[in-house]
């Protein structure tokens, strides 16, 4: 046993063990803080549903015909058709003609510098009526409660933005295995309650599949045309609020909406990979949160089936009492927050019990999409380049 093994043998016992306590107990205590909006108010809100749709033929009237059955809320529903090459238009006029609630709106041609999925929102705030812009993907439904308690939420909070995180739906081997990394990531290494505490935009941060604004703010904020060139609206939409001098919040809305992503490996990997230089794989984070991830996901269990090694390298250095407590405590910390996000939100035990393959998958998405975008090669989205 190398002389350098033997001295390093602690501090990597230390590493493991701090790597993992930081995502283990931040989840814990963002557990009691990332909670479900609250029943609906007795005011009953005014809410456009505004929904970008780009050939969504497959999802569309399920989300326009959930988003119809609101309760405690009038509702208008907006769906943009972005250029759609299939019946996505036929479908919502169909839906138009059977409830006057219905509108279909058309995109004008994507401009110069803009992301399509933030034009299309752009053009959806300028059509709604009511005063509560509630953005939602096509792939997502609601329940009927969903708008007037989110609406709710952002009353109770003081919001002037609040995003809600959807279940998610996953079949295939490599969505159970990548797709709750979201709940992971966000519960993990995001101070919920702080970011409550302060407008600073670093704290900002939503899941761009389901956003409820209040107008007047969203227009003062710049609304979509301040994140124009943005995929990562998610991230970047609750920042322009808060630059602007506006709170947001977020809440769990697993219980409220649901939405299937992807439907196989090739658009897992493409999906992530979209906006990925704009979050983990931008300059500024691949590095750290590289350290962060593999350091409390893959070295504390490394550390844990090597423990002999370890065991052995701690009496070398004539310690009486060995600090193997750090590995084991580590090992189980790393798979705490996969555990609790397992149960809590009904995810698939693949991701749990394969936790560090997702993540060295993940990773590999991240470190491709930052090679790419450093040899100058944009992702694409529904036929469009990104960024």
């Amino acid at each position: 046993m190398s002389d350098l093994f033997i001295q390093s043998a602690l501090p990597l016992a230390w590493a493991a063990f701090i790597l993992a306590a930081i995502p283990a107990v931040l989840t814990v205590l963002n557990h009691l803080s990332f909670r479900s909006p609250p029943a609906a108010s007795e005011d009953e809100p005014q809410i456009s549903i505004l929904i970008p749709a780009r050939n969504e033929e497959a999802n569309i009237e399920k989300a326009v015909q959930a988003a119809l059955q609101s309760k405690s809320t009038t509702v208008e529903v907006v769906v943009l058709d972005d250029h759609s090459t299939d019946r996505t238009a036929e479908i919502v006029t169909a839906l138009h003609e059977a409830d006057s609630r219905v509108r279909l709106e058309h995109s004008p041609e994507l401009p110069e510098g803009w992301c399509g999925k933030q034009h299309a929102c752009a053009r959806l705030a300028e059509k709604a009526r009511y005063d509560l812009m509630l953005f939602v993907d096509a792939d997502v439904t609601m329940s009927p409660e969903a708008p007037a308690r989110l609406a709710a939420f952002m009353k109770k909070r003081k919001a002037a933005l609040v995003s809600a995180f959807p279940h998610q739906v996953t079949a295939t081997f490599w969505e159970k295995l990548l797709i709750p990394l979201i709940e992971y990531i966000l519960l993990g290494y995001l101070p919920i309650q702080m970011g409550r505490w302060t407008k600073l935009a670093g704290f900002g941060a939503g899941c761009g599949q389901v956003f409820l604004a209040e107008k007047a703010a969203y227009e003062k904020a710049g609304g979509h045309t301040a994140i124009k060139q943005s995929m990562h609206d998610g991230v970047k939409l609750p920042r322009a609020f808060r630059k602007a001098g506006f709170h947001t919040d977020l809440c769990a809305g697993h219980k409220i909406f649901s939405c299937r992503m992807y439907h196989n490996q090739k658009e897992v990997f493409e999906g992530l990979g979209k906006n990925a230089h704009e979050g983990i794989a931008s300059p500024a984070m691949i590095v750290p949160f590289t350290i962060m991830l593999l350091g409390g996901s893959l070295l504390p269990l490394i550390l844990f089936f090597n423990s002999s090694l370890f065991l052995s390298a701690f009496w070398a250095q004539g310690m009486r009492t060995s600090p193997m407590w750090l590995i084991n405590v580590a090992a189980w910390l790393s798979l705490l927050p996969r555990f609790l996000n397992t149960i809590r939100f009904n995810q698939s035990f693949i991701g749990l019990l394969l936790h560090p393959l997702s993540v060295l998958a993940f990773l590999w998405i991240q470190w491709r999409a930052f090679i790419l975008r450093l040899a100058g090669r944009k992702p694409s989205w529904k036929g469009r380049a990104v960024g």
